[in-house]
């Protein structure tokens, strides 16, 4: 009998502020990561760890990435991403929840020093070539509206 289909799950903080044309999005430029580094990506990110549920991770994530605390009742679904790298390691089978935020508590700042490289705001209009692949599909779906409950990427 095969082994079961697995994946690992992340979540994702989109901090955003402004309206309309002029929505800008909290970006972090990605270093000694291992996984796109050089890259621009969402602020706050990371995988749910065990006994943990999507909404804390994000909290957590907020907390140890930027140094900000996050209510989750401020944390708004906005899709899920179900993605693979298509190498058949099952490391690259994911699904990334992501989550809009326009309130927290503190000023966000660059908290894991050696792992992001910039921290910029960025109008959804005018994000960075180089912006994480999967990640810039979701912001342009933002951008765009409205955004699907469910979305793949790399199938």
């Amino acid at each position: 009998m095969s082994e079961r289909y697995r994946v690992v799950p992340a979540s994702y903080v989109l901090l955003l502020r402004g309206t309309g044309d002029g929505t800008e999005v909290l970006l972090q430029l990605r270093s000694n990561t291992g996984f796109m580094d050089g890259h621009w990506a969402a602020a706050a990110a990371g995988h749910v760890e065990a006994g943990e549920d999507a909404l804390a991770a994000a909290v957590r994530e907020a907390r140890e990435e930027l140094d900000i605390a996050v209510d989750p009742a401020d944390l708004v679904p906005l899709t899920t991403v179900h993605r693979t790298g298509a190498t058949g390691d099952p490391l690259d089978e994911r699904v990334d929840f992501f989550f809009t935020c326009r309130r927290w508590a503190g000023e966000p700042r660059r908290a894991e020093d050696g792992r992001t490289a910039g921290l910029d705001w960025f109008a959804l209009a005018a994000l960075p070539a180089d912006t994480v692949p999967h990640e810039r599909a979701v912001l342009d779906a933002l951008r765009a509206g409205p955004v699907t409950a469910v979305r793949s990427h790399g199938f």
